[in-house]
């Protein structure tokens, strides 16, 4: 079963804009779309989301670890 966030996480690359919904949608962003500066914090996040993707972490563990590697990258969009 796919657990949808209770917040989407929004990012901005390149003035093109993302959406992430779930810990699957993050692993997919991470290993397709992640710029090139991959941080130790991108590396917890690939590993929680995998891991929340699979039932083992919960979703909220995934979805900040995305997010703060996001906001350590520069591409967190901010609202």
């Amino acid at each position: 079963m796919i657990s949808i966030w209770d917040a989407n996480v929004e990012l901005k690359i390149d003035d093109r804009f993302h959406v992430i919904r779930s810990a699957r949608e993050a692993v997919a962003f991470l290993k397709k779309y992640w710029p090139d500066n991959r941080s130790p914090s991108y590396a917890t996040a690939r590993k929680v989301c995998l891991d929340a993707a699979n039932g083992v972490v919960p979703s909220a563990e995934a979805r900040a670890a995305f997010e703060a590697a996001a906001k350590e990258a520069g591409i967190l969009r901010q609202t």
